[in-house]
C-alpha cells in the first residue's frame, strides 16, 4: 500500500497518522488490549511511513503538501527535506519502542487515566512531525504550540501538587518564551524578508545587518524554550514528577528534540550558516552555549535523584547541539544534526533504565543503587551503554556527533567550544561512571536480615525497550551512514 501512495500522500499520512490513532483510541478505553493495539499500530504505521519517505529524499526529492492559504504568502504547507526527514525518523522509530516501554511500565505501576496518555501521546507525535515537515515558520510555529499543549496533561499526569506546580512552570515558560520573543521573531522575519518559507543559504541573508541579525537571533535562540538553553531550562527538571514515558517523550522522543531541531532550521534556512558567520555572531552563541554545557554538568554532578540527573544532563547535551551551530561550520553543523540523533537514543534508554529501576526495586536515588545491576544485569548493561553514548566514548553514537563538533571548532579555531567539550566530557563521566560503578561494583544492602533484595528485572516489555535503544545507540555507531547523509545532505553537499 506504502508503494502505491504518492510521495505528496506519504506526507499527508505521516502528518495525519498519529492524529487519526488518537482519535480512534479513546473508542477501546473499556479494553486495554485493544486500546494498546491501536497505540502501537499508530506508530507502526507512521514509522513505516515515515521511512518510506527516506529513499525519495536521498535521492533528492522534496516532496511538499499544502493544506491551507490564509493569506499570499502564508500557508499552512509542509515540504521534507533533509533536516526534517531525520528528526522524523528518530522521532517515529522511538515512538514505537516507547509505545512497547509505556504498557509495561504503565500497567506494572497501575498508573491512572491511560487512555488519556495514550491519546495525548498521539497527539504530541503528530505535532512533532508537523515540526519536521514544517515549510515554513508559521507551519512550524502552530505544530510547535500544539506540542506544548498536548505534552501539558502528561506532564501533570499524576494530577497531585507537585504535578500541579510543574505543569504551571511549564507552560509558562514555554508558552511565554513563544509569544514574547519567538513570534515576535517570525513577524519581524516576515516584514524583513516578505516571506516565511525555510530558503537554503537563509531567508535573511542580504537583507538585514548585524545589529538586526543579533536581536532577531537572540529572540530565536531564547525564545524556542524547548532547546532548554539557561536560563530557560526550568521547566526541564521540573517536569521530571511526570511518569518515565513521559520523561522519555520529553527528552528523547519529541519536546526537547523538537527544540534544538527548531534551532538548527532557524540557523541553517532563516539565517544562513554563511551569513551569520560573515556577520560575526558565533561568539556570543557560544558563549551561551558553552556555559549551559558546563553548568548544566556540574549541576548534574549533584543531583541524587536520577531522574533529575538526567534532566540536568539533557539540559548540558542539548546545547551541545546549539553549539555545533553557533561554531558555524559545515562539519559542525553535521555533528549537531547527528546528535540529535546519538542523544535520542542514548537518553531514552537512561530514562527508560530509571523507570524500570523504579518498577522493579522501588528506588529512584542514586544513593540507592548499590549492587543493582547483579539484581538488573540487562537494565544496568543497557544504562551503561546510554551512559558512555552520554559521554561520547565509542562504540556509541555519541562518540561521532561530539567529534564532528568538536572537529568544527578546532576548524575554525574556536577554542573556547573545544575547551567546553573536552571539559564537558569529563564531568559527563563525573556524573555517569558512578552510577555504573555502584551497580556493578558495590555490594547490595541487606534487609536487616542478613538477605539482600531479591527483585529482578522489570516486566518484559520495559526490559524489550531499553535493550533496543541501547542496541540502537550501538548501531549508529557502526552504521551511520542515514543520518550522516541526511545531515550532510542539509548542508547541500
Amino acid at each position: 500500500m506504502m508503494a502505491s501512495l504518492s510521495t505528496e500522500g506519504l506526507v499527508a499520512a505521516a502528518v495525519l497518522t498519529p492524529f487519526v490513532g488518537a482519535l480512534l483510541i479513546p473508542l477501546f478505553r473499556s479494553s486495554p488490549n485493544l486500546r494498546e493495539t491501536v497505540t502501537l499500530v499508530t506508530a507502526g504505521t507512521l514509522c513505516l511511513v515515515t521511512f518510506s519517505l527516506l529513499g525519495p529524499v536521498l535521492d533528492g526529492a522534496r516532496p511538499e503538501l499544502q493544506i491551507l492559504r490564509i493569506v499570499p504568502g502564508l500557508d499552512l504547507a509542509f515540504k521534507v527535506e533533509p533536516l526534517g526527514m531525520l528528526f522524523a525518523l528518530v522521532a517515529a522509530s522511538l515512538w514505537v519502542v516507547n509505545s512497547i516501554y509505556s504498557i509495561g511500565y504503565m500497567r506494572a505501576n497501575d498508573e491512572p487515566r491511560q487512555t488519556t496518555f495514550y491519546v495525548c501521546f498521539a497527539i504530541a507525535l503528530g505535532s512533532t512531525i508537523g515540526i519536521a515537515f514544517a515549510r515554513n515558520l508559521f507551519t512550524l510555529f502552530l505544530c510547535y504550540e500544539a506540542l506544548t499543549l498536548s505534552t501539558y496533561p502528561l506532564v501533570t499526569h499524576k494530577r497531585n501538587e507537585e504535578a500541579v506546580r510543574a505543569g504551571r512552570l511549564y507552560l509558562l515558560l514555554l508558552i511565554g518564551t513563544s509569544l514574547l520573543l519567538l513570534l515576535p521573531a517570525i513577524i519581524a522575519t516576515w516584514a524583513i524578508a516578505g516571506t516565511l518559507d525555510f530558503t537554503p543559504g537563509g531567508i535573511l541573508a542580504g537583507k538585514a545587518g548585524a545589529p538586526v541579525i543579533a536581536v532577531l537571533l537572540v529572540l530565536y535562540v531564547f525564545g524556542i524554550g524547548k532547546a532548554a538553553v539557561m536560563p530557560l531550562h526550568f521547566w526541564l527538571p521540573a517536569a521530571m514528577v511526570a511518569p518515565t514515558p513521559v520523561s522519555a517523550l520529553l527528552h528523547a522522543v519529541a519536546v526537547v528534540k523538537a527544540g534544538v531541531f527548531t534551532v538548527v532550521k532557524v540557523a541553517v534556512f532563516v539565517f544562513g550558516v554563511d551569513n551569520l558567520a560573515a556577520l560575526g555572531q558565533s561568539a556570543w552563541l557560544t558563549a551561551v552555549a558553552g556555559t549551559t554545557v558546563i553548568v548544566a554538568s556540574i549541576v548534574a554532578l549533584r543531583q541524587d535523584n536520577l531522574k533529575r540527573r538526567l534532566a540536568y544532563s539533557t539540559v548540558s547535551q542539548l546545547s551541545y547541539v546549539v553549539l555545533g551551530v553557533a561554531i558555524l561550520a559545515p562539519i559542525s553543523l553535521t555533528g549537531a544534526a547527528m546528535h540529535i540523533a546519538a542523544h535520542a537514543f542514548s537518553k531514552i534508554t537512561l530514562f527508560f533504565a530509571a523507570g524500570s529501576i523504579y518498577t522493579a526495586a522501588h528506588l529512584s536515588e542514586v544513593s540507592q543503587l548499590d549492587g543493582i545491576g547483579r539484581r538488573m544485569p540487562w537494565t544496568m548493561a543497557a544504562f551503561t551503554i546510554g551512559a558512555l553514548g552520554m559521554i561520547g566514548i565509542p562504540p556509541t553514537a555519541g562518540f561521532l556527533g561530539k567529534w564532528f563538533i568538536l572537529t568544527g571548532a578546532m576548524q575554525t579555531a574556536n577554542w573556547l567550544a573545544v575547551s567546553v567539550i573536552v571539559a564537558s566530557t569529563l564531568l559527563n563521566a563525573g556524573y555517569f561512571l558512578p552510577i555504573v560503578f555502584r551497580a556493578f561494583f558495590r555490594e547490595s544492602p541487606d534487609d536487616g536480615h542478613g538477605h539482600g533484595p531479591k527483585s529482578g528485572e522489570a516486566p518484559w516489555p520495559m526490559v524489550l525497550a531499553l535493550t533496543a535503544t541501547a542496541a540502537g545507540s550501538m548501531f549508529l555507531f557502526f552504521f551511520p551512514g542515514i543520518p550522516y547523509a541526511l545531515a550532510t545532505l542539509m548542508m547541500g553537499r
